[in-house]
């Protein structure tokens, strides 16, 4: 009983330093909870994070098409579909064209009805767009009266770009390629697809990467007036408190400190958490109702956060406990030991460097998975193993260097004496710094795998218009496209499908109806005058079709009944078609079949028909391409405009790339603030001794220059361990994945270019408190 008495009448007492000791215990105790509250804010973030996807994911799921229940023939439920994505000025705007095939059709969520002909339902931030003076052009394109705003149960964010319109011309005139379905419901049918083990590697390693410096910074910040304390300590040591007496102080100044950060960060949670719905990023956005923290994550968070605290400073008080003197002296500090420091990396990579080349237990084609936890561990490891071989090298550096002007030389004095707490403020920075270069090093290995060449040749074309099949002719939108401002050329090309006849190749065979200039698009043609024609070899089989064989050509084949055209047409190979060689178009898709000019093609064979129109762009033109599109989509509502692009990202490797991209940037803004909350910590903690080296005739440009080496020699020695501790994990996890190490050294550059580009603008944006802090009045004392 007597020695619980004791405990909490030392716990209380560590509890008033925190408090107490008029404006300076408030002031540190304020940093130190600032400090934690920042780190505990995102770390509720991260904690929500679960739920916010999964938010998404069922709005997105409950909207969808893909895998949704079709229906064969139209009915009093059912719904058509057709999908009309947009883009402009950059933004990809998902949009869809409906036309109800009876009284009960589905209608999308958010919504209360489905949008008649000639009118839309858009969502919030896209009618924000259209009312604003940056969608002038959009509002050109789609000039359907708004009758409804989307609901939040039918969007996926708030800063989501989407509209419903409603159309009567719409068909399912073809198979779904041509992009018109027919549903009696939304949501797909069935489960979503997991992710594959180099995939889940990528989103362990965002996470480990981007949450342990947060934890760093935590440990970071609740050492705020770290200095004081340990003389204050070591002065209740040399009195006669015991080492026991020493800790339990210690233990309830840290924990008052971590407490009132946990209340902070709630409070900086609460606020980002309502500030979210009004940031976009990447065109991502979260509703604040979907940052629900998990409740058992949130409790593990506000017990570990304390618990962590008071062991950080109960492992910072091995000198205070057994060399007090040596403390209340400020002699130089004893040695640090390097043995145990080397443990933690060689710790990581021995759970690491198992795992390298099997690429997840059981294979990826297998489903096999690699073990996360082992990896989590090993990665863990390996990066915090920085944070304890910084202070070692950094005592080594120092002790090494002499002369130079007099603010190098202050600075190297004061890192000699207290390079614990500059390492601490670089040992954030350079954790962050290795985790990019390792997740970059991970991206670039595997970025073959899920950024395929999509075969497209933007150089030949910069769009590509097309037609579902049933309309009777292009109409006037090749002409029209041609006629905006900053077109270069308008290639319309026609296809239409046919059945050989012979029954042993009972195949069906393209026949593509152009202008010369259009079928050279597609073909090697050394003449040609309209009224010519060319046999292509089959793409597949090789043989190219015989001139005289004759096609049917069957509308059902590409219509369904009710488009209103049945009739077959029999049209023969002309006779003198003679055999060329084909060509990849712009679109990378290689024809086989007939080519024919205008004059030469069958005739009514109009509901069979599927138009394609590729576009060529003067890139001077402002917004031409854009121009291009309202054409289209003004010349005829149900054509899909394409723009054409080297490469593509698949969605599950796009999505870890955005999410890392949202974590990047929230850790980003925590190093700052935190580094700047650091920085302004330890300049208050110097406040006397920088006023009295002014008050004895130092200039103020020596003092600045010398709290910029102070920061500048750890963080840059932070930084080079961060390279390579960087370089070996990045090498690591490439031969997890089965890859070669190679290494980009301008990223790497880049990364820790970003680093010491932070540091650099927080410690200008410490400067005006560092003038301030050097007035003489600085030396008045109570």
């Amino acid at each position: 009983m007597n020695t619980l008495r004791a405990g909490a009448r030392d716990l209380g007492m560590g509890i008033r330093f925190a408090f107490g000791g008029g404006r300076e215990g408030w002031t540190r105790t304020l940093f130190t909870g600032v400090g934690v509250g920042l780190g505990v804010a995102l770390l509720l973030i991260s904690t929500a994070l679960p739920s916010a996807l999964t938010a998404r994911y069922e709005r997105s799921d409950a909207r969808t098409t893909v895998n949704a229940l079709r229906a064969e023939q139209p009915g009093h439920e059912t719904l058509l579909v057709m999908g009309a994505e947009q883009t402009y000025h950059d933004m990809s705007i998902d949009g869809a064209l409906l036309r109800a095939e009876g009284p009960d059709a589905p209608v999308p969520p958010g919504l209360e009805r489905i949008p008649g002909p000639g009118e839309m339902a858009v969502s919030p931030a896209l009618k924000e767009l259209l009312d604003s003076t940056e969608g002038a052009g959009l509002r050109e394109r789609l000039d359907w009266r708004i009758s409804e705003v989307i609901g939040d149960p039918g969007l996926m964010g708030p800063g989501e770009l989407l509209f419903y319109a409603g159309n009567d011309r719409l068909r399912k005139t073809g198979p779904e390629q041509y992009q018109v379905v027919r549903i009696n419901g939304f949501a797909p049918v069935g489960d979503r697809e997991g992710l594959d083990p180099v995939l889940m590697l990528l989103v362990v390693m965002t996470f480990v990467a981007l949450l342990l410096p947060v934890a760093v910074f935590i440990a970071s910040a609740v050492r705020f007036g770290g200095e004081r304390r340990d003389l204050r300590l070591a002065a209740l040591r040399l009195v006669g408190a015991d080492a026991r007496t020493v800790r339990r102080i210690a233990a309830g100044e840290a924990l008052a400190g971590s407490l009132v950060g946990l209340l902070l960060g709630v409070g900086f949670f609460a606020v980002g958490r309502e500030l979210a719905g009004s940031f976009t990023l990447r065109q991502r956005s979260v509703f604040p109702a979907d940052l629900n923290p998990s409740p058992g994550l949130a409790a593990l968070v506000a017990l570990v956060v304390p618990m962590a605290a008071v062991a950080v400073t109960l492992f910072a008080l091995r000198g205070v406990v057994v060399e007090p003197l040596g403390i209340v002296r400020t002699t130089a500090p004893r040695g640090r030991r390097m043995w145990w420091r080397l443990l933690l990396p060689l710790g990581g990579l021995g759970l690491l460097v198992p795992l390298m080349g099997r690429r997840g237990d059981g294979g990826v084609n297998g489903g096999g998975q690699f073990n996360q936890w082992q990896i989590s561990a090993g990665v863990a490891l390996l990066l915090v193993g920085i944070t304890a071989l910084l202070p070692w090298l950094l005592e080594r550096l120092v002790s090494r260097l002499s002369g130079g002007p007099v603010s190098w030389q202050l600075a190297v004095r004061r890192l000699q004496l207290t390079g614990g707490g500059a390492a601490r403020l670089a040992n954030g920075v350079a954790v962050a710094v290795a985790g990019a270069i390792a997740l970059q090093m991970l991206f670039a290995a595997v970025e073959s795998d899920y950024v395929a060449s999509t075969g497209q040749d933007p150089a030949r074309a910069a769009l590509a218009i097309s037609l579902p099949p049933g309309q009777e002719s292009t109409g006037d939108l090749p002409a029209k496209v041609a006629a905006t401002e900053g077109v270069v050329a308008a290639v319309p090309l026609t296809t239409v499908l046919g059945t050989q006849e012979d029954p042993e190749d009972g195949t069906r065979a393209e026949i593509t109806i152009g202008t010369c200039e259009a079928l050279r698009e597609v073909a090697v043609l050394n003449s040609c005058t309209d009224g010519d024609s060319f046999v292509l070899a089959d793409p597949y089989s090789g043989r190219p079709l015989r001139p005289g064989e004759k096609l049917t050509i069957d509308p059902l084949l590409d219509a369904s009944p009710d488009s209103g055209h049945s009739k077959a047409v029999e049209w023969n190979v002309p006779a003198g078609a003679l055999p060329v060689t084909g060509r990849e178009d712009p679109t990378g898709r290689i024809r086989g079949g007939v080519l024919v000019t205008p004059s030469q093609a069958p005739r009514g064979v109009g509901a069979a028909e599927n138009a394609q129109v590729f576009v060529q762009v003067d890139g001077s033109v402002p917004d031409a391409v854009d121009k291009v599109r309202t054409a289209a989509l003004k010349a005829d509502p149900l054509s899909r405009t394409l723009t054409l692009k080297y490469t593509k990202e698949k969605a599950g490797y796009s999505a870890i790339r955005t999410g890392l991209f949202f974590g990047a940037t929230a850790v980003l803004i925590l190093i700052g603030t935190s580094l700047l909350v650091s920085q302004l910590e330890q300049l208050r903690e110097r406040k006397r001794l920088l006023s009295a080296l002014v008050a004895f005739g130092t200039k103020r440009s020596t003092l600045s220059l010398s709290v910029l080496w102070q920061t500048a020699l750890p963080i840059g020695l932070g930084l080079a361990l961060a390279a390579v501790v960087g370089l070996g994990l990045g090498a690591v996890l490439m031969r997890m994945t089965g890859r070669s190490v190679r290494i980009d050294w301008s990223s790497v550059a880049a990364m820790t270019g970003a680093g010491a580009a932070l540091v650099g603008a927080v410690t200008l944006l410490s400067l005006p408190v560092l003038v301030r802090l050097m007035r003489p009045d600085g030396l008045r004392t109570e």
